[in-house]
């Protein structure tokens, strides 16, 4: 179990970069696997947001098997597997680099078929959009570590509420955005 401090910073303008460098090492050592380009999720992805200096990362995979082999064949690269609670139950992978303590990436490996990731990549989207709302995240994520920045369990549940009214504010979003689409003008 990770015992290290909840430590939320500014923005950092440097995440996109570090993003990029580990997207490249990725997607060349697994090509046989991707059916499309790592995108960056997360607090770190959204301009200006502060957050955990970790930056998540979602991969999607065909096929939840397809990806069993694929942990061993990047700890040359220092990505370590990180199995996560539910994580088989969900058919998703976690890994981490460059080690689980010190963690400054975390992959999420997901299958296509799963309607998980596209929350994941709406929120993003949403909160991209929407820099109040990112704000407002952000100041309870601050409150939250302040509390107790080693109760991960606790950071999580206060952040649960808040983020199940930020999804459903970014699903109208969606939605609106879609009926924009099909009725132009």
């Amino acid at each position: 179990m990770r015992q290290d401090p909840i430590v939320i910073q500014p923005y950092d303008p440097a995440w996109p970069s570090s993003f990029a460098t580990q997207k490249a090492a990725l997607e060349s050592e697994l090509t046989d696997v991707l059916v499309a380009p790592i995108q960056h999720i997360g607090s770190t992805s959204v301009p200006g947001l502060a957050a955990k200096p970790i930056i998540d990362m979602l991969a999607l995979v065909d096929d939840y098997a397809a990806f069993t082999e694929a942990p061993q064949r990047l700890e040359h690269l220092s990505w370590v597997a990180a199995p996560e609670p539910g994580d088989a139950d969900r058919r998703t992978w976690s890994l981490c680099f460059p080690s689980v303590e010190r963690r400054t990436h975390h992959l999420h490996v997901v299958e296509q078929a799963s309607p998980a990731w596209r929350d994941w990549v709406l929120f993003r989207d949403y909160l991209r959009a929407h820099p109040d709302d990112a704000r407002r995240y952000a100041r309870l994520k601050h409150s939250l570590a302040a509390t107790d920045a080693r109760d991960r369990p606790a950071y999580r549940a206060g952040k649960a509420p808040v983020i199940a009214e930020l999804m459903d504010l970014a699903r109208d979003w969606q939605d609106r955005q879609n009926d924009d689409d099909l009725n132009p003008g």
